[in-house]
């Protein structure tokens, strides 16, 4: 399974980018977003964190291995969960994919179906089948921001960048390995649950689920 490719990028075109590391060339797919910012570093070195699957040829009588690309981990996770949804596989996916995963998943969390049918190849039935399938499993996906407004249950409860508990808290789920987003959407998460914190002992007892 290739999950990590690095190489110098020869060219992108359209939703295609070839990646040449040593003597070989690797084509790679990639979505739209990333494919805009990628195509004016042709020449450099490139990374892209990868997906690797199967393609099925002739119904099914043989299969084509194809690698898609991704800036981040982040996003192929979130790649990797909207494939989850009934009707959706890879190719179809990846033809969705013409903005970012939070812009897509702040429609799915505001149950907006409508933005959704502005992706190609997504039409109503399908766009409340995302929504249906998928709402509650996006949040990881949005801002620490979008979180809050999102849910009901903050009750004007601060968000981090503005309490020094919720500072210290996104730091130290920083430090122990998440990416900014990523602690500050479970801060945010925890807060909505807890209330005003009194320490950041609480807020990371509900981050890790102790009570």
């Amino acid at each position: 399974m290739i999950t990590r490719l690095s190489g110098t990028l020869e060219r992108v075109e359209g939703q295609e980018a070839t990646i040449a590391s040593g003597d070989i060339a690797y084509q790679v797919l990639i979505p739209a977003y990333v494919a805009e910012g990628l195509a004016p570093k042709a020449g450099q070195r490139v990374t892209l964190v990868t997906l690797q699957y199967l393609e099925s040829q002739n119904q099914g009588a043989s299969f084509i291995p194809r690698l898609i690309g991704f800036r981040t981990e982040h996003e192929r996770r979130f790649f990797e969960l909207f494939t989850t949804v009934k009707g959706i596989g890879n190719r179809k996916a990846l033809r969705a994919s013409v903005i970012e995963p939070a812009a897509i998943s702040r429609a799915i969390a505001g149950r907006d179906a409508k933005a959704l049918t502005k992706l190609p190849e997504i039409g109503s039935r399908m766009a409340e089948t995302i929504i249906a399938e998928l709402s509650g499993k996006v949040e990881a996906f949005l801002t620490a921001s979008e979180i809050e407004s999102l849910d009901a249950g903050a009750n004007g409860t601060p968000a981090p960048g503005k309490s020094p508990i919720l500072d210290d808290a996104v730091a130290a789920l920083i430090a122990l390995g998440q990416t900014r987003q990523e602690a500050e959407t479970q801060v945010t998460r925890a807060i909505g649950k807890l209330g005003t914190p009194k320490s950041v002992e609480q807020v990371l007892e509900r981050v890790f689920g102790s009570h």
